[in-house]
């Protein structure tokens, strides 16, 4: 199934994960992201700039205290960091109308489970006209602010859900959005199921190779020289007068 922040009822406002039927994967979130080549990234476990309270949109949500700035770091995505099988293993045992889940995609090795060692960030909510995004550097997750917030304003992302076209549909009607943005499309899930973005990018891919041009080759002829053979210049004789 779908992967990424969910809510939940009980201790904490968000479920942790969707698990669908036995032997379904739950849902994850991946990061839409910018990739950042950075050597060392500080951590920000906590922010002063936000504060979580229930929300209209779902459960509880993270709301900025203060001015955000376009471009400002706010929050880093914590968790337990876990192998995609062992987020499997978890999740299995959720209930079937647990559409929600704390899992994040670090990438094809790492998942960061914010329902264990989480922080505020786990609550940030979704949104089809986000005001912040993920960003990837050095193998962990950062929220950032894509436009400047006013004090009291909530902070979301798109959290482009991860799911299959082999889901089922009534599964998937759990993550339906309800963000109330004018551009709402109505789910959380990525527009493309997963299965098929790799298809197309498979065929893209071979078609691209097919289509290919090939080398031009030089003709095996001797190539010609601009030099020119040098003459004997040709001298004029006087002819000699008969004494």
């Amino acid at each position: 199934m779908a992967t990424k922040n969910t809510k939940q009822t009980g201790k904490s406002s968000k479920t942790q994960a969707k698990a669908g039927k036995q032997g379904k994967k739950p849902v994850r979130k991946q990061a839409a992201s910018r990739a950042k080549a950075v050597k060392k990234v500080p951590s920000i476990p906590t922010s002063p700039l936000i504060e979580v309270r229930n929300s209209p949109i779902h459960g509880r949500g993270v709301y900025a205290k203060t001015r955000i700035v376009k471009g400002g770091r706010v929050i880093e995505y914590l968790g337990d960091r876990v192998s995609h099988a062992e987020a499997d293993r978890r999740y299995e045992i959720k209930d079937n109308d647990d559409g929600h889940t704390f899992l994040f995609i670090v990438d094809n090795r790492t998942v960061i489970d914010a329902g264990v060692g989480g922080n505020e960030a786990r609550f940030i909510n979704h949104g089809c006209s986000p005001n912040c995004e993920t960003v990837t550097e050095d193998r962990r997750i950062f929220i950032e602010a894509t436009r400047t917030m006013k004090p009291g304003e909530e902070l979301c992302y798109d959290y482009q859900l991860v799911w299959e076209s082999t889901d089922d549909p009534e599964d998937l009607k759990l993550y339906d959005c309800r963000c109330g943005a004018k551009n709402c499309r109505g789910t959380m899930l990525d527009p493309v199921p997963i299965d098929k973005a790799k298809q197309a990018a498979k065929a893209k891919k071979k078609t691209k190779a097919k289509t290919k041009p090939k080398a031009k080759t030089k003709p095996k002829t001797k190539p010609k020289t601009n030099s020119k053979t040098k003459t004997k210049p040709k001298t004029k004789t006087a002819a000699r007068k008969k004494k």
